[in-house]
């Protein structure tokens, strides 16, 4: 009889895995939410360098509507400070631009944009995550018409 329930008490050891689960569970759970948090945060990042990118080329493209360089200042000045918080993920506050002819071709427009992204929740993420850059820099060029 001894054998028979050391024999019974091995055999449902090897086939008893109900924590075995639990078990996987925690271990795989903390890199799975890292890995989907890290994705969301990055994705964000990336949006708002995309909106970034779209501003500069929309006002370099107000840029045509300037009669002379005064006037292509003023009104791409007035549409970055008036729009730029309409871009998805962009705030007016953390923005900074150099606008105007360019030195190496005043048949060109330059706008030049330059964005703080510490708002961003990427900040959040676990330090041994390789970051980007904290500011954003985006240009576009135009030809001025008519020229």
């Amino acid at each position: 009889m001894h054998g028979d329930s050391m024999l019974y008490h091995r055999d449902s050891c090897l086939g008893n895995n109900s924590g075995s689960s639990a078990v996987e569970f925690a271990i795989l759970a903390p890199v799975y939410l890292m890995m989907l948090f890290g994705m969301l945060a990055y994705g964000l990042y990336f949006g708002a360098a995309h909106s970034l990118q779209q501003l500069a080329a929309d006002a370099a493209r107000i840029s045509i509507a300037g009669l002379d360089t005064a006037e292509r200042d003023r009104l791409v000045g007035r549409y970055l400070d008036r729009h730029a918080g309409d871009y998805m993920l962009l705030s007016r506050q953390y923005l900074t631009y150099a606008i105007g002819d360019d030195p190496g071709d005043p048949t060109q427009y330059r706008v030049a944009l330059r964005y703080d992204a510490i708002e961003l929740p990427i900040w959040n993420l676990y330090p041994p995550l390789p970051m980007p850059s904290r500011y954003m820099v985006f240009g576009a060029t135009i030809r001025q018409g008519g020229l």
